[in-house]
């Protein structure tokens, strides 16, 4: 009875060593890889020329002057324009990474204080809009429009009329 005892002992003792020499996973496999990162110019946003309405002329009733992003201008209702003070629209120089496009954000409206009652100008347009392309060196021309609503009483005062500044915004698509 010994003997067997003896060979059910050596079987289990043998299967422990034999466990212990093979691998737990013989499906196992390393590989390995790098990171890789690229920083990219800031996109950079500086101004140029100033928005000018130019000079007006009220009416005897609600008008608009419509100053465009080439620096034309339109109007309406009594308000006309006068030739001898052209307008401007806001000229912004847009710098940043070779070919990159991006994004623009415009003011919804800034008022325009001065010797007489306060002057909205809202409706912002932008060339290019919605989005814009840097060249290849990384640079582009953003022009900004407006329009301006001139006195509901069409008494809007002589005189020069300000902003406060006004922020425009591009980001990276």
């Amino acid at each position: 009875m010994m003997t067997f005892r003896f060979a059910k002992c050596a079987v289990a003792v043998g299967a422990i060593g034999l466990a212990a020499v093979l691998p737990s996973n013989a499906q196992a496999a390393d590989a390995t890889a790098t990171a890789t990162a690229t920083i990219a110019t800031a996109i950079g946003l500086a101004k140029t020329v100033d928005m000018d309405f130019g000079s007006i002329s009220p009416g005897g009733t609600t008008g608009t002057v419509i100053l465009a992003t080439d620096g034309s201008r339109t109007t309406s209702g009594g308000t006309s324009v006068l030739s001898g003070g052209p307008g401007a629209a806001a000229s912004f120089d847009v710098t940043g990474a070779n070919n990159a496009t991006y994004s623009i954000t415009l003011p919804g409206s800034v008022s325009l204080t001065g010797p007489g009652p306060a002057m909205t100008a809202n409706a912002f347009t932008s060339s290019p809009t919605p989005t814009g392309t840097l060249s290849g060196g990384g640079t582009e021309t953003l022009l900004i429009g407006a329009t301006l609503a001139v006195d509901t009483t069409g008494n809007q005062t002589a005189g020069v009329y300000t902003s406060a500044a006004f922020t425009v915004t591009v980001n990276y698509n």
